[in-house]
């Protein structure tokens, strides 16, 4: 049995049962059969499908974003913004899925060669809670248009979400097993990963669990998509618009209550233009208010689990212990904390070295940008960075120097349908989003026609 509880209060709000063995095997069969007809369809029909169901996702935005916020904290506004933002991927592939999918003529001696992009078959989502339906929908909408069906293994606190996804693509006519939520909890993964019917497996999570479904897809010879969070750092150099760059910085480390892997979680500054930056950042974060998600006024919920507050104080108190300053917050009432910044974080720090997933921010002081870049650097993770400077020619030069899947500069750090998103290093790798997403799960196939 699964329990998904409202983190604001602590109540229960649905217990799930498990699907057994036997509804799982009758999940894979339903998969396995849809596949053979749904990528028969022409990629007309399929985009069709998808264009309904993000039409789906805006007429029910209030309902889903409730129960977002219900399942997993996150304000009403962030809720519904993130269901808007499915939606607008929906019709963002179904504009652009025949571009993207189409056959690409190779000149060669050959009275024809081409590259044409065929799916796989049953694809095997791994997803988590902090982002319920964006995490699910930015693989589900290229992959099911590429042709493949999906299979959502989804976080039990929000099975609610998993099956609330399912319904959209079930009102809007999609066929049955082309998209399919498994309520399972971890120990059946493997036994998915190892069935021949699965062909292929997307999981956004963390590093060990990233590690162990890599082993076993490899040792199955199939592909995977790891996207497996970050550190990601925030360069803040001399020149740089200090009050634009503190309040992207605090929107980029609290919002979804700094429970996202591509929130600015190391502020690194430069030594001239520390103290300014900190106080425009202190002033930021003093204009949070923190209350019931549901509620307008709220700008930052709760975090997800009793289990996750617990993680960030053990991260603030290990760094504060080994140097670090605490200049605010810290205060918790159940999921409830207040938003924290720590100054004089250095390497070796658990606030430095570990994801810090939860609203938890960190000043790092650099001697110049060489020093910034390093400090970037040295970490095990590269999601997603940012780099405030004026000057244009020195941020194209220092872009390429960090090491990152992406970089925003003089903006926000986000993920968006129309360019790839994933990292290097233990951020994973693979790509989801834009045309090289699209293209992840699908038989890049030569045919070549010899000349007669």
């Amino acid at each position: 049995m699964f329990s998904s509880v409202n983190p604001y209060t602590q109540k229960k709000i649905k217990t799930y049962r498990a699907d057994s063995q036997t509804v799982i095997e009758r999940k894979l069969k339903q998969a396995d059969r849809a596949f053979a007809d749904w990528s028969a369809l022409s990629l007309a029909e399929r985009t069709g499908y998808l264009r309904k169901v993000g039409e789906y996702l805006t007429a029910n935005k209030q309902r889903y974003g409730e129960l977002m916020t219900a399942e997993m904290g996150k304000t009403l506004k962030e809720a519904i913004a993130e269901v808007e933002k499915c939606a607008a991927t929906c019709t963002f592939y179904a504009d652009h899925a025949e571009v993207f999918l189409a056959d690409q003529i190779i000149e060669t001696e050959a009275a024809k060669s081409f590259i044409t992009y065929q799916p796989l078959g049953p694809v095997l989502a791994i997803m988590p809670w902090n982002f319920p339906f964006w995490q699910v929908m930015r693989f589900a909408i290229p992959g099911l248009i590429a042709g493949n069906v999906g299979l959502l293994k989804h976080a039990p606190n929000v099975f609610g979400c998993a099956l609330a996804i399912e319904e959209a693509f079930q009102s809007c006519g999609v066929p049955t097993g082309v998209f399919q939520s498994l309520l399972i909890g971890v120990p059946p993964v493997e036994g998915l990963l190892n069935d021949k019917r699965v062909k292929a497996v997307t999981l956004t999570g963390s590093g060990r669990a990233g590690a162990s479904v890599a082993s076993i897809a490899g040792s199955q010879i199939k592909k995977s998509v790891l996207e497996l969070g970050g550190s990601d750092a925030l360069i803040v150099l001399a020149d740089a618009d200090l009050e634009k760059a503190a309040e992207v910085a605090v929107k980029s480390r609290m919002q979804n209550a700094g429970q996202s892997c591509i929130a600015a979680k190391r502020f690194i500054v430069e030594k001239s233009v520390k103290k300014q930056f900190t106080e425009r950042v202190l002033d930021q974060i003093n204009q949070i208010k923190q209350g019931d998600p549901m509620n307008d006024a709220t700008t930052m919920g709760p975090m997800a689990r009793l289990d996750l507050a617990d993680a960030i104080e053990r991260q603030c108190r290990e760094s504060v212990a080994k140097g670090a300053k605490l200049l605010t917050g810290g205060q918790r009432d159940g999921c409830n904390v207040a938003p924290m910044l720590l100054d004089k974080v250095k390497p070796g720090m658990a606030a430095f070295d570990e994801e810090t997933f939860g609203p938890l921010a960190v000043i790092i002081e650099a001697k110049d940008e060489t020093d910034a870049t390093r400090l970037a650097n040295q970490s095990d993770f590269g999601l997603g960075s940012a780099l405030w400077t004026q000057d244009v020619a020195k941020a194209d030069r220092l872009a390429r120097q960090i090491q990152a899947g992406s970089v925003f500069i003089n903006g926000l750090m986000r993920s968006d349908a129309r360019v790839p998103f994933g990292g290097i290093k233990t951020s994973g790798f693979g790509r989801e989003l834009s045309e090289v997403g699209i293209k992840e799960f699908v038989n890049v196939k030569t045919v070549w026609v010899e000349k007669t």
